[in-house]
């Protein structure tokens, strides 16, 4: 595990051309006594960079924007980011790194199985936490009242996977796919679950081990079984790779993916192939009027505020408004007042309710086109 040092967010988000004096500064920088040191937990390695470092850019411009506008409850924030690699045991090692630093609020973590992890020990020893990006409905389910999230349920994207090869695809011969993770067989599962329900059943149901060999077996596997459609809740590599793949042995289905690819990088591996993949994602918050302001920001440094960045943004966002509500940067009140009142995020006119789930619009259905996604519509 990568333990990382306490970083101060006064200042941090910059243009990507900053100097390394600067950087190395920033890095050696202690917090002050006074300030209030918030963890964050987000994977640096492994296959879930990419959204990692989405979550990261947005809470450290949140934690700078805070900062200008007098901090949480009048104390400067200062950031303690670790690595959690999106490993349940890395997140468990995190999470007691934190207990130990006594960070009582955190922003983490990114991947469902290493939040649920962590949450228990949070639980245990009285810190907040509040995800920008774990879906898994067993994160919240379970009650704990320190337990938070500003993006979506991966039990209401399934249902709306469901609706959407419903809809669009009746007719059509559908396989539901899913490698080895948590989150892909989960949402395979969950998503089986709905399509069964309305009265329709795929063609195929597989699992598959992500490799070369093994993606080239699967793409001749299922164009041999005719099927038309491809619903995969894998990452954003394996999935921009199986797109390719069967796109350069002349095979096109229709893809349909995740949350789990929004990101450029799925793009990047797929190629013009990604054009037309559709994809279920939280409400996009960067092309929100509540957001107008610091998506202008980011642009104008440089920075690109697509995918989980705002949601990373939102998290810190509603642990310094709890705070400033309450008075307080102690987690227990903090807690309380996410459960009861509603704040003016990113995400709009927002509040929490008693499992910790967001009330902002959940999933909506995008299209890929030319290395972005944008709205499907009807």
């Amino acid at each position: 595990m990568k333990i990382g040092r306490v970083v101060s967010a006064r200042g941090l988000f910059r243009p990507p051309l900053f100097s390394l004096s600067l950087c190395l500064a920033l890095l050696s920088a202690g917090p002050a006594s006074a300030d209030v040191v918030i963890g964050v937990a987000v994977p640096r390695s492994g296959p879930y960079v990419a959204v990692g470092e989405q979550v990261l850019r947005g809470v450290e411009a949140a934690a700078r924007d805070a900062n200008a506008m007098g901090g949480l409850d009048g104390q400067p924030v200062t950031l303690d980011v670790q690595d959690d690699a999106c490993d349940s045991n890395t997140a468990t090692a995190v999470a007691n790194h934190f207990v130990r630093a006594k960070v009582r609020l955190v922003v983490g973590h990114v991947c469902s199985n290493a939040s649920i992890a962590a949450s228990d020990i949070y639980a245990q020893n009285g810190v907040v936490m509040i995800s920008a990006a774990s879906v898994s409905a067993r994160l919240t389910d379970r009650g704990l009242q320190n337990v938070f999230r500003v993006c979506g349920r991966d039990d209401d994207q399934a249902r709306l996977s469901a609706a959407v090869l419903a809809e669009r695809f009746r007719d059509r011969k559908i396989a539901l796919i899913q490698d080895p993770t948590p989150a892909s067989r989960t949402l395979a599962a969950a998503t089986k679950d709905n399509l069964n329900r309305i009265g329709i059943n795929e063609t195929l149901s597989l699992s598959f081990a992500p490799s070369d060999a093994d993606d080239a077996a699967l793409v001749d596997r299922l164009k041999g079984a005719g099927i038309e459609v491809v619903y995969y809740g894998g990452d954003a590599t394996e999935m921009g790779r199986l797109v390719k793949v069967a796109a350069d042995r002349g095979y096109r289905p229709q893809w349909f993916g995740t949350s789990a690819i929004a990101t450029p990088d799925f793009a990047k591996v797929a190629g013009s192939a990604s054009n037309g993949v559709l994809m279920t994602f939280y409400l996009d918050p960067s092309r929100q009027p509540a957001a107008a302001a610091v998506v202008k920001a980011f642009k104008a440094e440089g920075g690109d505020p697509t995918g989980s960045t705002i949601y990373g943004y939102a998290a810190l966002q509603a642990l310094v408004a709890a705070g400033n509500f309450a008075h307080s940067a102690e987690p227990k009140p903090i807690a309380q007042a996410l459960h009861t009142e509603r704040f003016d995020l990113v995400l709009g006119t927002v509040g929490f309710d008693s499992k910790g789930d967001v009330t902002a619009q959940g999933y909506v259905l995008y299209v890929w086109k030319d290395g972005s996604f944008t709205p499907a519509g009807k």
